[in-house]
């Protein structure tokens, strides 16, 4: 009777999806998951720079091209919007006032990463793909320093 209810209670009135990572007090932070999605911008950023145009005329083809083109440019947008998103947190929640004097740049160094996030949802650029990764490098520097710990930036690709 009671799960009846509460099924019903759920159907009526739904719960708001929520997400996480976070405004919470676990202090768990760590730029690997900005590495990786960069890394994935770069990666989609190449394959459509690769991708070819099918022959005038051959519609399976131009379909197959337009499918793959659009999975691309998906991915990449995605993941670009997640390497800003690792970045504002990083930006905002971990780092303090007392880490701007050690790194006096650090947030012309973030703005202009997010900046570049943008660039590459927006436009294909490889130059905008390896300046982000740069970037996100340069953050996993300032990161690790900032915690006393030299933690090799190490891409999977």
């Amino acid at each position: 009777m009671l799960k009846t209810i509460s099924t019903l209670i759920a159907k009526v009135s739904p719960a708001a999806a929520v997400q996480a990572h976070c405004d919470g007090p676990c202090g768990v932070y760590d730029p690997a998951s900005a590495r990786v999605t960069a890394e994935a911008v770069v990666s989609m950023t190449k394959k459509i720079l690769a991708l070819e145009a099918p022959a005038a005329g051959d519609a399976a083809a131009a379909i197959a091209y337009n499918n793959t083109l659009s999975r691309y440019i998906a991915v990449k947008e995605e993941q670009a919007q997640k390497t800003k998103e690792d970045l504002l947190i990083l930006w905002t929640d971990y780092f303090k006032p007392v880490h701007l004097e050690k790194y006096p740049d650090l947030h012309d160094t973030f703005w202009k990463a997010a900046k570049l996030c943008s660039a590459c949802k927006v436009e294909v650029s490889q130059q905008h793909a390896d300046e982000l990764m740069a970037a996100v490098e340069k953050i996993h520097g300032m990161f690790w320093a900032s915690k006393g710990r030299d933690v090799a930036f190490v891409k999977a690709s």
